[in-house]
Formats: structure tokens, sequence, C-alpha cells
């Protein structure tokens, strides 16, 4: 239910743009379920769920040369883009995360309005309501999945990945073992 897929990308640029990494895993398993391939309705792409725009901006600002849309399927360039965009929205809401996340979802133009609306906000400096039902789910979901990747992940997400290879090895070369047995057996 809480997979971590990609570890050491999740960790390279999650250091890399002064990034939460277990925020970086709980966004890509919320908006995508680890699915390198998905597409929403809104035709954002990839784990991280990069709009078309924001990929184009983000390899612009990087300096990368040879954007495609096909690049935000790739699992290192979708990952890099999404923390290069978490570090953009971190510095634009003083790293608020929930100011973050809702504008990682629903817009940091939107956010901004939010923000100069007293429907929304008493103060200007934070959301007392987030007036997209969307939004604010998938706001309490990050936040509530970030968490559990915390605890589940307390030694890090390549530590675990290891781990569970090197259990799968265990476990074949023990099936291995008890095949070679059973064909000796049936002979």
């Amino acid at each position: 239910m809480y997979p971590v897929n990609y570890g050491d990308y999740i960790e390279k640029y999650s250091k890399n743009f002064g990034v939460d990494p277990y925020l970086v895993a709980a966004i890509i398993n919320v908006e995508s379920k680890y699915d390198e391939d998905a597409r929403s309705h809104k035709d954002a792409r990839g784990l991280m769920q990069i709009s078309l725009v924001t990929g184009e901006w983000a390899f612009t600002e990087l300096n990368i040369d040879g954007y495609t849309l096909d690049k935000l399927y790739e699992p290192e360039t979708n990952i890099m883009v999404g923390c290069w965009y978490l570090n953009v929205l971190q510095e634009e809401f003083n790293g608020d995360l929930r100011l973050v996340l809702a504008a990682y979802n629903g817009g940091s133009g939107n956010v901004s309005k939010w923000l100069k609306d007293e429907k929304y906000s008493k103060d200007g400096k934070t959301l007392d309501r987030i007036p997209y039902k969307e939004t604010e789910e998938y706001v309490n979901k990050v936040l509530r999945y970030n968490e559990i990747y915390r605890k589940v992940y307390k030694n890090g997400f390549m530590e675990e990945e290891r781990f569970i290879k090197n259990n799968f090895v265990y476990l074949i070369n023990n099936f291995k073992k008890l095949l070679k047995k059973f064909v000796t057996i049936v002979r």
C-alpha cells in the first residue's frame, strides 16, 4: 500500500532541490500510485503527474535540452522535474507545506488568490479553508501518506530496497534448493 520504487532518484533529486524525500514518495503514491505511464484527464504525465507547461518550464529553467512530452514519462526526469517544482513552490510559499501541496494540486495562482480572499484566509499567510474539495482532499491525503512513509521507511528508501532485494534473492535461492530436492524425489 505504501510502495517505494525509484528510491535512488527520489533521494538524489530531493537532496539536490532541498525537498523532503518522504513527501516526494507520498506525492508519487497519491498522484500515480507509482505508475510511470500514468496520464491524468488534465494531461499531466508520469509518476509525479507533471503538466506539459510545468515540464517545458522546468527544462528551460534547468537548461536541459531535448524536451519532449515522452520525457515526462521517464521516471528519473519526472522525479527531477517534480522535485524542482516542489522547491519552486516551497520558495514561493515560504515552506508552508499545506500551501505548497495546495499549489501543486490546484495551481499556485489559485493559492495566491485564496490567500487574498478573507473567505479562505484570515491572515493572508495561511489557508483556513481550501475552496476546491479535490485540492483539500489531496492535501490531507499527501500529509497523511507523508507521515506513514516517514514511519515505514525510517531508515531511508535505499536501505528498504536493499532489504527487499536481499530477501527476494534468499527466497529464490531456497526455492531453487527445494525444487532440486523435489526433482530428486520425483525421479
